[in-house]
């Protein structure tokens, strides 16, 4: 007996965008029972541009800054949380929201913010460590993950203000002096307006391009200053 497809069809497709409206609440219902969650996944956060760099009639498309152009296109932007346990090809999105200032007035941090409380009020996940970028390293969004008990590790950009000594004050991440042991085992630090200690790491390619990465554990003590 031959297999039965579904009729996937252009006009099938249209019809079902015109009516249907597909929410993150839809998405998490789908590929939720697909994810392999324990407390050594990860959620990575990132934001995509779908191009429409051909389109005029789009209300949701703007003019944005692509990752994958190097460059600003014409598209819809997309901020992502995706659940993985790390190894190849085990990557889920898990919740999205759409990245239109000009409807809602939202940031993408403000996005992170909400899908962040939603991992944690409603997913309830085991995962409890964050992967993200500089973008989304904000003081705010700092402090939120480590008030909810979470681990994150993200890059920082290099004009960072940090201290390794309450004597010796705050300095550019650029300016800090790391050794052959530092370099391997990282350099415990505050950074400015946050009041827990970080680990953090100074990445160096080959091509000269150094990153800063810091790391939070849970085992970290708050400290003043």
């Amino acid at each position: 007996m031959a297999d039965h497809k579904p009729d996937l069809s252009h006009d099938v497709v249209s019809d079902f965008l015109r009516a249907e409206r597909f929410k993150p609440a839809d998405l998490w219902a789908i590929v939720k029972v697909h994810i392999e969650d324990s407390q050594t996944a990860s959620i990575i956060v990132d934001d995509s541009v779908q191009d429409k760099r051909y389109s005029f009639f789009i209300d949701l498309v703007k003019k944005q800054y692509s990752g994958n152009e190097h460059g600003t296109v014409k598209g819809i932007g997309l901020v992502n949380f995706v659940h993985s346990t790390g190894n190849d090809g085990d990557f889920w999105p898990i919740d999205y929201r759409i990245y239109h200032p000009d409807t809602d007035g939202k940031t993408k941090n403000d996005h992170f913010e909400e899908m962040f409380m939603r991992l944690v009020t409603h997913k309830q996940l085991k995962a409890r460590r964050t992967l993200f970028d500089s973008w989304y390293a904000s003081i705010t969004n700092l402090k939120l993950i480590h008030r909810n008990g979470w681990t994150f590790f993200t890059t920082l950009k290099s004009n960072r203000l940090v201290s390794v000594d309450r004597d010796t004050g705050y300095q550019h991440l650029a300016t800090l002096i790391f050794d052959e042991k530092t370099l391997v085992s990282g350099l415990l630090v505050k950074l400015k307006e946050v009041p827990f200690m970080v680990k953090l790491f100074k990445i160096v390619a080959q091509n000269g391009d150094i990153d800063w990465v810091q790391w939070l554990r849970r085992i970290c003590k708050p400290i003043c200053g």
